[in-house]
């Protein structure tokens, strides 16, 4: 199974879009959304991909609650989610909440923990637990616009640059 890791869009349409017409290329249907979506207008882009997202700091339009569960469905936009794909337990938190990241990753329990905030692209792991950060495809800050894709049965990771 592949999947498809964004975050930190911050409404940015033109770099989410070709991020998303990669993974269709790639046949990549499974989406995780580490947060800071920001409005309600980039959800309908994410309505064709199964995806959860992770509600980040930024999150906070009076309409994106709304949106989200009319769109992609009820459940899907949350401050941290645990899910199993492929078999396989993953955490999905946004990270601004220090302490909760840091409890996910030593706890051992997940084999993925991905999370965005930082704008920095990483992959590293912390005993049993790989911990991503996709990059940001959105935002001022001066890092390059990123996003990955995740093979879990062969546990590879590439990152993408837009």
């Amino acid at each position: 199974m592949r999947i498809g890791v964004v975050s930190d869009t911050h409404d940015d349409r033109r770099n989410l879009e070709t991020a998303l017409g990669l993974l269709r290329t790639e046949g990549i249907t499974q989406l995780l959304h580490c947060g800071d979506l920001c409005g309600p207008a980039i959800v309908e882009l994410l309505s064709e991909f199964d995806v959860w997202i992770a509600r980040g700091n930024m999150d906070r339009h009076p309409e994106l609650d709304q949106t989200v569960h009319e769109t992609v469905g009820r459940e899907r936009l949350a401050s941290s989610h645990r899910l199993t794909l492929d078999g396989l337990s993953v955490a999905l938190v946004h990270g601004h909440q220090e302490r909760e990241l840091r409890s996910l990753i030593n706890a051992g329990e997940h084999a993925y923990v991905f999370h965005g905030h930082t704008h920095r692209r990483n992959d590293r792991r912390v005993g049993a637990t790989r911990v991503i950060n996709p990059g940001a495809l959105g935002g001022m800050r001066w890092q390059q616009r990123s996003f990955c894709i995740l093979d879990l049965a062969a546990d590879e990771v590439e990152f993408v640059t837009v």
